[in-house]
């Protein structure tokens, strides 16, 4: 069975050559719209990403919280809720990692320090031109801050 007749009627998710690739396989992803971390307390997981991390709420309601951010939506959902949702649990933290670019990673892991968050990796130069300092959130979820070096 081909990829298009797995899309049905709707031609957007037929597979296309990737003009740069040539490849046929899946679909084209433009875009990540959203990023959700499954939380064990919404309300110890916002007050972090908003006093440690500094993110402000947009949107709150029924388990999830939304944060203001320019180009991905970022968002917290209870874990109590997941059976609601997708009919199953989600996996046990860390499941992954979210990243931030910032300007200064040096001064950034001085500010979390000051706060008394524990460093897990960095400052530290890597092979791929960026500067990385690692942390994680209440649940175990790890987040990465990234300064590009040139």
């Amino acid at each position: 069975m081909s990829s298009a007749s797995h899309a049905g009627a709707d031609s957007s998710l037929t597979a296309r050559t990737d003009p740069h690739s040539g490849s046929r396989y899946g679909v084209f992803m433009r875009r990540l719209d959203y990023v959700i971390q499954y939380v064990e307390s919404l309300r110890r997981s916002v007050t972090f990403y908003r006093d440690v991390i500094g993110l402000k709420v947009r949107i709150e309601g029924d388990g999830y919280v939304e944060f203001e951010m320019d180009n991905t939506k970022f968002s917290l959902f209870e874990r109590s809720k997941l059976l609601g949702l997708i009919c199953r649990e989600g996996g046990s933290p860390p499941c992954g990692e979210i990243g931030f670019l910032i300007e200064d990673v040096d001064g950034e892991a001085e500010r979390l320090r000051g706060l008394g968050v524990e460093i897990l990796s960095g400052p530290v130069d890597r092979p791929w031109h960026e500067r990385t300092l690692h942390i994680a959130d209440p649940d175990g979820n790890i987040i990465e801050f990234a300064q590009k070096l040139r």
